[in-house]
């Protein structure tokens, strides 16, 4: 048999169905599939312990996965190992013995512009400083401190209850400095009345220090207070018979302006986070 011939009984032999026939799909004979059941929607109100104790700021998610492995996570009362474990809401989770909320902690600081309102509403159609970061976070922050209307400058917002306690609590030891404009110029005797300390409601206030600010009229000055008085600054110049014009909080906390025009707000970052926390 020629080489031609043998070639041509192989080609006939696919053509008859032989093991170089392809099969067809094109009419209903394609391969069975089964169907795959649609994943379920996860329940948001559950989620694996290990991102319930990293969103409550404890630590990150990895080193929750060494703290559950060594016992140190409690879930309603019970300690757990298991990695993967998944916990409600509604369960009471505890890290060496302290409640965590897993709501993961945010921070906003706005530069607030003048005739905004910290109050959270305001029935009487004013303006709040609530709305001006309306798009920050999905969370419910809250202002920490008050700032009044007239007043301008650093406003911090978050969700973290335990730092806002800190930040708010008298004599903790937290920097303001504020930009001061007043109707007059200030008088040199005055200045030093401030340094020594001002008498208000039978408590002396002591400022850090005080000075006019530099190539600037002397009616504009700068003053630094770790006082948590409501409306402080602008009582310490009404003792001494001076209006306060103008009123604007330029650090808090060790928080600048900087790169922040008035209006706009940014998160702040993990390292001020960390420097937040370390005030007591």
């Amino acid at each position: 048999m020629s080489r031609s011939d043998s070639n041509n009984d192989k080609k006939a032999s696919g053509r008859q169905g032989g093991t170089f026939r392809k099969k067809s799909h094109a009419r209903g004979n394609a391969p069975i599939r089964k169907k795959m059941d649609a994943k379920p929607p996860s329940d948001p109100n559950v989620m694996r312990l290990n991102r319930y104790v990293a969103n409550s700021g404890v630590c990150s998610r990895r080193d929750a996965d060494i703290y559950i492995a060594a016992g140190n996570i409690t879930v309603n009362g019970k300690p757990i190992t298991e990695m993967g474990y998944k916990v409600k809401l509604t369960d009471e989770v505890k890290f060496d013995g302290r409640l965590l909320n897993p709501e993961k902690k945010e921070y906003v600081l706005l530069n607030k512009p003048k005739d905004f309102v910290t109050s959270p509403k305001d029935e009487h159609g004013k303006r709040t400083v609530a709305s001006l970061i309306s798009n920050a976070s999905k969370s419910k922050l809250s202002v920490v401190g008050r700032m009044d209307k007239n007043t301008t400058g650093l406003l911090l917002f978050t969700n973290d209850g335990e730092m806002t306690k800190r930040l708010t609590k008298p004599k903790n030891g937290l920097r303001k400095i504020y930009h001061v404009e007043l109707n007059k110029n200030l008088r040199g005797e005055d200045l030093i009345k401030i340094k020594e300390g001002i008498s208000i409601d039978d408590s002396v206030v002591k400022v850090d220090d005080v000075s006019f600010i530099e190539n600037a009229p002397k009616r504009e000055v700068g003053i630094e207070l770790k006082s948590t008085r409501n409306k402080i600054v602008r009582r310490i110049f009404e003792e001494l018979e001076y209006e306060v014009v103008k009123l604007d909080r330029v650090v808090y906390a060790g928080l600048t302006k900087k790169d922040l025009p008035r209006g706009h707000w940014r998160h702040l970052t993990e390292q001020e986070v960390i420097n937040l926390g370390m005030i007591k």
